[in-house]
């Protein structure tokens, strides 16, 4: 029996605004919570990103509160500003309406906060916003919550990741006894339990099969990185053979993130960096160009990425591992969706073998493990293009302004020469330029099988068990110059020496504060120096 939206409580009008949406079926989050959220319970909802959890708290919370009486009756809290602006288009979009004149108003730091003050004096009947700043406009007095009946708290595993805890409670401790409360989670860690049994009172819990979030339909790859080579050297070809449509690639820091971009652009590949450096102007700017296809690849740190969603994505690129198996779930069920295939590559280096055997327990299933392309390889599907190119060329109208240009040739060389003529300018023209470059020596490094100890840097572990590299392993980061430009690029150093670099990110504006932690980068034998990086706080 099919499951509707007028059968888990919703009202006439919410359904018929879902149907304008193309949203006829609810999921299955959406299936378990709605009625819960609908008759006054508690709910503690754990699923992936992707699997419709907005939609679940925001539907019945649109149809229990009074949108006509301006006082802060819900407020929903977001790791993230790019979530928040996300949750919030989503619930003022179910709610219809004027979008000018909306009830729902979202708050976060890059955002001139007297432009928040003054809508918040004017009236509003939901806040949606980051912690930072919504403790920022509690202590100034401007954000009162002393009317709130409902309370969600979304994506509360990437709020305790990124320091947050503190101000939940904090945020929490000033709210009414008497309201409603929905948690929002990928996972359940024992803070996150710890806030569930202190503010929810008798809370029902709802799970969707985490299985899910890995969907089959995404093929998840491996690249070993042998030895000698940088992580942009060995993307380089995989891009040139992969051709991603459009695709996120995800990196660890913004420094990376401009640097990888930097080294893509000059390769004359169509991408962009996105990161917590940008303004929110930049950031929406750069996310219509994504979606508009007129950039195909993003390069983004996890933080800015939070709240990303496009759903014609055809690749996750690893280009760092994630520092957890859910952040690794989360990239990829990026890709995948509406029932199309993606595609998800990790760069692998020796040394994160460990990470690699906690994803595949995670998935279920043991990653394909891929050879970098050679140049070979990589000009032959060059070639290739071109020929597509050329077939598709013939079955158009204006070849035909061409054929007297061929038929005069054609008079003193044989007609199959003058083609091949044509097609190595066409080559020539459209060749990656990296291929010109000194191919890095030791390829036969990245000769990788699943062994039963680990390599010989690893002390103390050989037991353990992982992969094990015929040739060389990996290592910390250093900084060198790129053959090719002059500029700089990131490599991989010895596992001994790697060093940590000072680095922030997302870091808040002037006057508003920003949480450190540190940000150790150093190699395995502990030969690296830690960083300060500041994470996005408003």
């Amino acid at each position: 029996m099919t499951v509707s939206f007028s059968s888990l409580g919703l009202s006439d009008r919410i359904v018929t605004q879902l149907e304008g949406m193309g949203i006829t079926e609810p999921t299955n989050i959406q299936e378990q919570a709605i009625p819960y959220l609908l008759s006054g319970k508690d709910v503690v909802g754990q699923s992936q990103t992707g699997t419709g959890k907005t939609a679940a708290f925001a539907l019945p919370m649109i149809e229990r509160i009074d949108w006509q009486r301006p006082v802060i009756q819900a407020l929903v809290l977001t790791p993230t500003r790019e979530l928040a602006m996300q949750v919030s288009a989503a619930m003022k979009t179910f709610l219809g309406g004027n979008e000018r004149r909306s009830p729902i108003l979202t708050v976060y730091g890059g955002q001139a906060i007297d432009l928040q003050i003054r809508r918040l004096e004017s009236g509003v009947s939901a806040v949606v916003g980051t912690p930072g700043r919504v403790i920022d406009l509690i202590n100034r007095g401007h954000l009162r919550l002393g009317q709130v009946e409902w309370l969600v708290l979304d994506e509360a595993d990437e709020m305790l990741s990124m320091g947050f805890i503190d101000d939940i409670e904090l945020i929490l401790s000033k709210l009414p006894t008497e309201r409603q409360t929905a948690f929002f989670s990928a996972t359940m860690a024992p803070p996150i339990r710890s806030l569930v049994n202190r503010f929810l009172k008798n809370p029902v819990t709802v799970t969707v099969d985490q299985v899910k979030a890995a969907p089959s339909k995404i093929k998840q790859q491996v690249y070993f990185i042998p030895r000698g080579w940088t992580k942009a050297q060995a993307l380089q070809p995989i891009l040139e053979l992969e051709q991603p449509e459009s695709a996120i690639i995800f990196v660890r820091t913004r420094k990376a993130a401009a640097e990888l971009t930097n080294q893509l652009q000059s390769s004359g590949h169509s991408a962009d960096e996105y990161h917590g450096d940008l303004t929110q102007t930049q950031r929406e700017r750069l996310l219509a160009r994504f979606r508009g296809d007129k950039v195909r690849w993003i390069v983004a740190t996890d933080i800015a990425a939070r709240g990303l969603d496009v759903d014609h994505l055809s690749h996750v690129i690893n280009y760092d591992l994630p520092d957890s198996v859910e952040n690794y779930i989360h990239r990829i069920g990026r890709t995948g969706r509406a029932g199309k295939e993606g595609v998800a590559i990790s760069l692998i280096h020796s040394l994160d073998r460990r990470k690699l055997q906690a994803i595949e327990r995670r998935v279920k299933q043991s990653l394909a493990v891929c050879q970098i392309p050679t140049r070979s390889q990589v000009e032959a599907a060059h070639v290739d293009k071109i020929q597509a190119k050329v077939q598709e060329a013939l079955s158009g109208e204006r070849v035909a302004s061409f054929l007297p240009i061929i038929a005069k040739m054609a008079e003193e060389y044989d007609i199959h020469t003058v083609a091949a003529a044509a097609l190595q300018l066409v080559y020539d023209q459209t060749r990656p330029a990296w291929l010109d470059m000194e191919e890095p020596q030791n390829r036969g490094g990245g000769d990788y099988d699943r062994g039963d100890r680990g390599d010989r840097n690893d002390r103390g572990d050989r037991g353990n068990g992982g992969y094990r590299s015929r040739g060389g392993g990996g290592g910390g980061e250093r900084r060198a110059g790129s053959g090719a430009t002059g500029k700089p690029v990131l490599r991989e150093g010895s596992s001994a020496g790697g060093g940590g670099r000072y680095d922030r990110r997302d870091s808040a504006p002037r006057n508003e504060s920003s949480r450190y932690e540190r940000d150790s980068r150093g190699g395995s034998a502990g030969g690296g120096r830690g960083g300060y990086r500041s994470e996005e706080r408003v």
